[in-house]
């Protein structure tokens, strides 16, 4: 007879995510009893509050962890804790990733609440629930009505990203899937105007999201099938002494990284990215480009470090295949794009490739002395930086309109640049980032992980990498001539002011674009200091 063991959940080393999630739950009340004219307010500030004091928890953590590092193995030793059982890793990398989340979820909040750009109204739907154009929407945006359940939804996703990269076990990682995925379905058809693309977009994500979680899940069981374990450290000691079906274990990774693949929009697994981002609210399309990217790439690094470092020779061939193939397809793809927003959506693809070239400079546990450390900083480096390139640039689309709301379509972006210097000013500098441009966060983050890949022999890949940079260059320059170099046509949208909250969010992402591209080396210290995934 099996004696019980009392679960523990190390509440200390949890709690920036349970004080998100916790908020959230908060704000459905906040929906049941708060009357509606103030639920708006109240909603934003509880939002905001919780992640400040999240991100908070992160740093008291952080700097305990340290510490007690420092104080038991000398500066610079590895730190973390198997929480929850073990199920939930909070080590260096774990708190570095969710203090980024949770900065971009501050960003995205303030993107959310956005009410000038749409008349006094956010840019999400008056009545998600009705048919577009129906005499109930109507009555519903007259009475400017707003569905303030986004806030909610959004602290949800976000406790869902913070658990998704801490996770150490794959059941755990299954539900932070889950978590993370469900509210942003949702929120992906809420846009107040082009509700039937919104729509539409949200039943794409759905599905194929759907069938990517069902992919995830029945790797998850051949893996447990192989190891007799969810566990990543009894599925990494399983490889090591090669105690299962090979091909049991080959068919768990080939599924799961299906499942990973397909939330970073890496190619073939990104026929979702351009119609999401497309139809999606834009506050919601920045937010997700960013944050989701962040959590799922930290999911990745971890269960293909923690779990199958071992087998690194049978996934890293696949790796190479996926990066090249994000890489091409996502640059040449951008090129016939004549919608801003989908043109992203593409970019965001290669960009997906340009990260798993850095992955492909982790190496297998027994080699940590060759580089590992350094590839896992390439690549949260890279994530941040892009991160906070994509939420600006999306939050500067947001502000090119005409009568009937947001206007993508570059043709009518011609002459952009005279009307608005500033705003396109920033938009191209943010293009210029995402191409890696010298004195830019891209141009940092690209030599970073085309570094660490070199290094682990991944020469191929780098060359695809810096051909499909080349490329990248001009197609973002096409966008720059079309701002400044053509004159208006009939139809030409203009820049409508923001407030102060989109304000602030491109005026700290360009910012910080910019010093992540002049003075790099306090995030790579940060980073260096995070040490590595504990096991």
């Amino acid at each position: 007879m099996n004696e019980f063991v009392k679960p523990t959940l190390d509440y200390a080393q949890l709690s920036p995510l349970l004080i998100v999630f916790a908020a959230a739950c908060l704000g459905i009340i906040v929906e049941a009893f708060v009357p509606r004219a103030q639920r708006y307010l109240a909603q934003t500030l509880l939002t905001l509050a919780s992640l400040v004091i999240a991100f908070g928890a992160v740093v008291w953590v952080a700097l305990d962890f340290a510490d007690s590092a420092a104080t038991t193995h000398g500066e610079g030793a590895a730190y973390g804790v198997l929480a929850a059982m073990g199920s939930v890793a909070v080590d260096g990398p774990t708190l570095f990733l969710w203090g980024v989340i949770l900065i971009l979820a501050v960003l995205g909040t303030l993107l959310f609440a956005e009410r000038r750009l749409e008349g006094g109204l956010t840019a999400f739907s008056s009545a998600a629930a009705s048919a577009p154009g129906s005499e109930i929407e109507r009555i519903a945006t007259a009475e400017r009505r707003e569905h303030t359940e986004v806030y909610p939804l959004l602290l949800f996703a976000v406790s869902g990203m913070l658990l998704f990269p801490a996770s150490n076990d794959l059941l755990v990682m299954f539900l932070a899937l889950e978590i993370l995925s469900l509210p942003l379905y949702l929120l992906a058809g809420l846009a107040r105007r082009r509700r039937l693309l919104s729509q539409e977009a949200a039943m794409k994500y759905f599905f194929l999201g759907a069938f990517s979680s069902a992919f995830f899940l029945y790797g998850a069981v051949l893996a447990y099938g192989y190891a007799g374990s969810l566990g990543f450290a009894e599925i990494g000691e399983a490889i090591r002494n090669d105690t299962g079906n090979e091909a049991l274990l080959l068919a768990a990774i080939g599924l799961m990284a299906v499942g990973l693949l397909f939330k970073v929009g890496a190619a073939p697994f990104h026929a979702w990215s351009p119609d999401v981002y497309q139809g999606s609210p834009t506050p919601l399309t920045a937010f997700m480009s960013a944050a989701t990217k962040v959590a799922a790439f930290g999911a990745i690094l971890r269960l293909f470090h923690v779990a199958l470092g071992n087998e690194r020779a049978s996934w890293q061939p696949v790796f190479w295949i996926v990066a090249i193939l994000s890489m091409v397809l996502g640059t040449l793809l951008a090129i016939t794009q004549n919608d801003v927003k989908r043109l992203l959506a593409y970019s965001s693809v290669a960009h997906a490739g340009f990260v798993l070239v850095g992955v492909l400079g982790v190496q297998a546990v027994g080699d940590m002395a060759v580089g590992e450390i350094a590839s896992v900083e390439a690549v949260l480096f890279y994530l941040t930086a892009y991160g906070l390139t994509s939420l600006g640039a999306f939050a500067v689309v947001g502000l090119v309109r005409d009568a009937g709301g947001e206007v993508n379509d570059l043709t009518r972006w011609a002459g952009l640049g005279k009307e608005s210097p500033l705003v396109a000013g920033v938009f191209a500098f943010f293009l210029l980032a995402m191409a890696g441009i010298p004195l830019t966060s891209g141009f940092i983050g690209k030599w970073a992980v085309f570094s660490v890949a070199l290094a682990a022999g991944a020469w191929p890949v780098v060359v695809v990498a810096i051909l499909m940079s080349v490329v990248a260059v001009w197609i973002y320059l096409k966008v720059m001539v079309l701002m400044y170099f053509r004159e208006p046509v009939e139809g030409s949208a203009s820049v409508t002011t923001p407030s102060a909250l989109t304000s602030s969010v491109i005026a700290v992402t360009a910012l910080l674009t910019l010093l992540l591209g002049v003075v790099p080396d306090p995030l790579f210290d940060l980073l260096a200091n995070a040490g590595e995934f504990i096991r």
